[in-house]
């Protein structure tokens, strides 16, 4: 497979598929088998049927549910534990549950098997850690939420529009290009961090101008991180991946999504902080 930025899609195993058994469909492909021959089988025996759209559709609207409803849960908390002045409860729980969830991720990873329990566990350990951070933003700035959240959905819409149509194509040097485009803006932003720690300001979390710019660079990446992410579910359902592969391909989609909330929630901070 081609290579990818998302960790989750980084470590699939080569001969998880079924081969030439598996349907020839994907996100960008029109329905249908082989012309001529129907649509592929299943190896006789197997124990799952090859995984389609539908199945990664279902899994990540699965998993987007868990981080909504966790989310939306631990946000009105959240506000109610700010409005008691009991900060540090909010703080705790957002630390352990960005623990959770980084520890869930990490075994599925290098686990390198799809497993619905423990994807809708990490789906529902981010909305928690998500939740607890916006809903302190919401207390400072009304109205965030609701404009986060469509900020990030118009995003990943937009991406799959781009994606499915192929305005875009995923090319081995566009590839390369978004995959070095990450990994510089996470050695900044570790770099800005660690440097924070000393006094020493970069500026690029500061609210100013450079941060904007920073962050509308970042989320500019990240989106583009969701043409791997299509492709690479597109490539595991050509190749004939089982269908509970697709809940591998839910996560690898609830990474990007992550990232793409957090910093779409810091931009919209700064801008409304003017």
């Amino acid at each position: 497979m081609r290579s990818t930025s998302n960790p989750a899609f980084r470590h699939l195993p080569a001969n998880a598929g079924y081969g030439q058994y598996g349907p020839n469909v994907g996100f960008n492909q029109p329905q249908g088998g082989v012309p001529g021959y129907g649509m592929p089988q299943a190896p006789a025996g197997a124990g799952d049927r090859p995984m389609t759209v539908d199945d990664v559709v279902i899994k990540t609207g699965l998993s987007l549910g868990a981080a909504l409803v966790t989310g939306v849960l631990t946000a009105i908390w959240a506000q109610g534990q700010v409005d008691a002045r009991s900060t540090g409860a909010v703080f705790g729980l957002m630390v352990v549950a960005m623990l959770v969830g980084l520890g869930l991720s990490l075994v599925m990873i290098f686990r390198r098997k799809p497993s619905g329990p423990m994807t809708l566990a990490y789906s529902a350990a981010e909305g928690v850690f998500l939740g607890a951070i916006t809903g302190v933003f919401e207390m400072i700035y009304p109205g965030i939420a609701l404009q986060a959240i469509l900020g990030t959905a118009g995003v990943f819409i937009a991406m799959l529009v781009v994606y499915k149509t192929g305005a875009v194509k995923v090319t081995p040097k566009l590839t390369k290009w978004i995959i070095g485009a990450t990994a510089g803006v996470v050695i900044l932003m570790l770099a800005n961090l660690l440097l924070s720690m000393f006094g020493v300001n970069m500026g690029l979390r500061d609210g100013g101008a450079l941060a904007i710019i920073f962050s509308l660079v970042v989320i500019g990446i990240a989106a583009f991180n969701f043409l791997l992410d299509f492709d690479m579910a597109d490539r595991m359902i050509r190749e004939g991946y089982p269908s509970k592969w697709a809940w591998f391909a839910a996560f690898g989609l609830m990474t990007t999504l992550v990232w793409l909330y957090l910093e779409i929630l810091r931009l919209l901070s700064y801008l409304q902080s003017d």
